[in-house]
């Protein structure tokens, strides 16, 4: 740093002045004859134990910051030691898959996308995963090795959601620009493309048979898609508002949906009955945090705890629920910047990491390597180890 003159010749009087003060007068006219210095009883009062007054404020400042420090690490020391007694010490590496969480820091940080990123999705099978983002595009990435790998484009808006079928042989996707398109994954080609929903698409998902596919719309339908022609063969009608996501069960006879009317309906695919309506959150915009519940709704009997109780804990609206696939814990992620692991039996968070810059608006759990996703609206996609 340099300094200005001023500041140069303050310094050099508040020296000047420690240097008389402490007796040492040869010391004090050379460094004053050295330093040009024409030095005024009257004028240099005002430096009259400036030198020390400095010196003690910085030792202050230097001492605070330690024991923040200190504080900082004595919380770490403390976590770990709870960890270690919980789980057994060094043993804790063989502990049992379902009892794997996420831990900090992230494996690796992702950056390629150049807005917010929308979902992340792990392959059902392969080790990659792809991400959708408001820059209209969707990406691959190898997770384990952390390398981006490709991008699909067709889409001319934002991409909402993306989904494999059971086999990961194809993808589908959907988008503000009111399409649904279906990918070949294999040769990364679009392969169809579905026109008919009147407002921005926000959600869709490959029926467990591979034969359809279902979307949800800021037009308040879901519509039912054949995969061989791309045709529209049901729309099922009802809800009020936005409807924000829409999953299926495992043997497609269900799909449930979630909107911004503050309700849950599960509809009946063959008749397009809606069997049941659920009512719960208050907030207009709740609807949000009940839609990755739906993404798991019919695979665990626990997304009925996810749907039904809340986890306080967060401090902004809650993006994305999931049930861990050992079934002990739920994960969330939330506009806080955090990814939370919540111990249901016990009602008490059980991990916070501080997991982005920005909101975090999607999670995925692969449900077979110990591995999680994260994305946000810092553009950026980070993979997070389980152990």
């Amino acid at each position: 740093m340099v300094l200005s003159q001023r500041q140069r010749d303050e310094l050099n009087r508040a020296v000047a002045d420690y240097l008389r003060s402490s007796g040492c007068d040869g010391a004090y006219c050379t460094f004053k004859k050295e330093a040009d210095l024409d030095m005024n009883e009257d004028v240099d009062n005002k430096y009259a134990g400036l030198l020390e007054k400095k010196w003690t404020s910085v030792i202050r400042v230097n001492f605070a910051a330690l024991c923040l420090e200190v504080m900082e690490l004595e919380s770490k020391l403390n976590e770990a030691k709870e960890e270690m007694t919980r789980h057994g010490g060094p043993a804790a590496r063989k502990r049992d898959p379902k009892e794997w969480i996420p831990r900090p820091p992230e494996r690796y940080a992702l950056s390629g996308h150049r807005a917010p990123v929308t979902r992340v999705v792990f392959h059902p099978v392969l080790s990659v995963m792809v991400t959708s983002s408001e820059d209209a595009t969707i990406k691959v990435w190898d997770y384990e090795a952390g390398d981006f790998e490709r991008t699909l484009k067709g889409h001319t808006d934002s991409v909402q959601d993306v989904s494999f079928d059971q086999t990961g042989k194809l993808l589908a996707s959907c988008s503000a620009d009111m399409t649904v398109k279906l990918w070949d994954f294999q040769g990364f080609e679009c392969i169809r493309t579905m026109h008919g929903h009147d407002h921005n698409v926000s959600s869709v998902a490959i029926m467990p048979n591979a034969d359809h596919i279902v979307s949800a719309s800021r037009d308040k339908t879901i519509k039912m898609w054949e995969v061989a022609t791309g045709y529209c063969v049901k729309t099922f009608a009802g809800h009020r508002e936005w409807v924000r996501m829409v999953r299926p069960n495992p043997d497609g006879s269900l799909i449930a949906s979630c909107s911004n009317d503050q309700t849950v309906r599960v509809w009946a695919v063959l008749s397009k009955e809606c069997k049941a309506e659920l009512r719960e959150h208050e907030d207009n915009d709740g609807a949000l945090g009940l839609q990755t519940p739906l993404q798991s709704a019919f695979d665990n009997p626990l997304a009925v705890v996810v749907v039904g109780a809340a986890q306080v804990g967060h401090d902004n609206w809650v993006r994305g629920v999931l049930v861990h696939p050992g079934g002990g814990f739920i994960l969330s992620c939330a506009d806080d910047k955090t990814l939370r692991v919540w111990d249901y039996k016990n009602k008490r968070c059980a991990k916070t990491l501080s997991a982005h810059e920005h909101f975090v608006t999607s999670l995925d759990f692969h449900k077979s390597a110990p591995y999680v996703a994260t994305g946000s609206v810092d553009q950026t996609v980070k993979v997070w180890q389980c152990r």
